[in-house]
């Protein structure tokens, strides 16, 4: 991550981990190797490390406490278009007020439409979902929500969305929950073109409770659906206009982030596409002598 201890140190995507502290990587869990990274803010770690099969090498890291971006934004141009590209990389307790962010500095730099992409969100809390469904939705239902017990909840907006600007959804078999909750609003709205693969198909609200050990338990308290009644679960949500990454595609753009959307990446050329001529449809629909 930019800014990390990992990144001042010159660790890179790919190195591999052979000591912590002197002792050996394959002696230990995922979680266990975990354990032995943390540790108090401005204590040091001695990691050695091997990159492309090379020599081993150690490196002292000093720990930092990590702010993690949960949402990245900039403006691309594309055929003379201003495009704001948003970035979701989860629904946490932040995820609503850097949406919130990424929108209106978009909108300030003027763009003409926006791309969120979705791709690889695993999902997170419901009530950011809605929040930042919120901000796309003028009006219109969010989420039907089912409990155990047959009750249902609809949520729907609140006349409080940021911008009406047109807009494309990436998804792919990794967006999920809360991904899937907001991609199912805006595709059943109309509010937004879904471009991608189809998603990862979880319809569950769980809730999170906390045991004295540390550890947690996920309960799983209700079933949802989308506005048009559409239960997802193990199917997930179909984009309206498909377009799937090789595996060597995938893994060359997941491995170096920076490659999101760009022309590197082929499902956001054409989700931008798609945009780029929703907006030039709306153009035409205000304009007699277009």
């Amino acid at each position: 991550m930019a800014g990390s201890p990992a990144e001042q140190s010159n660790l890179q995507a790919g190195d591999k981990l052979v000591l912590v502290d002197g002792q050996s990587t394959t002696q230990l869990t995922i979680q266990g190797v975990s354990q032995k990274l943390r540790g108090d803010e401005g204590s040091q770690v001695t990691l050695t490390i091997s990159r492309n099969g090379g020599q081993p090498r150690s490196v002292v890291v000093t720990r930092a406490r990590l702010e993690v971006a949960t949402v990245e934004f900039l403006q691309n141009t594309y055929r003379g278009r201003s495009i704001g590209y948003i970035r979701l990389l989860e629904f946490n307790a932040h995820a609503a007020e850097q949406m919130e962010e990424a929108i209106i500095s978009l909108q300030d730099q003027g763009v003409e439409g926006f791309v969120l992409d979705l791709r690889g969100n695993p999902g997170g809390l419901l009530l950011a979902s809605i929040d930042i469904s919120r901000m796309w939705l003028q009006h219109g239902p969010i989420v039907r929500t089912l409990d155990r017990e047959g009750d249902d909840d609809s949520i729907s907006a609140n006349r409080t969305a940021l911008t009406d600007l047109p807009m494309t959804v990436l998804v792919d078999g990794r967006s999920a929950s809360s991904s899937e909750i907001l991609t199912g609003a805006l595709q059943d709205n109309d509010r937004a073109t879904v471009v991608g693969s189809a998603t990862f198909g979880k319809a569950l609200v769980q809730s999170l409770h906390g045991l004295a050990d540390g550890s947690g338990l996920t309960v799983t308290v209700a079933h949802y659906y989308t506005p048009n009644g559409t239960d997802i679960s193990k199917k997930g949500i179909t984009p309206d206009v498909e377009i799937d990454l090789s595996a060597r595609e995938r893994r060359d753009l997941f491995n170096n982030p920076d490659l999101l959307g760009t022309e590197s990446d082929s499902q956001y050329l054409r989700a931008v596409e798609v945009l780029t001529q929703t907006i030039a449809s709306e153009i035409c629909s205000t304009t007699p002598t277009c």
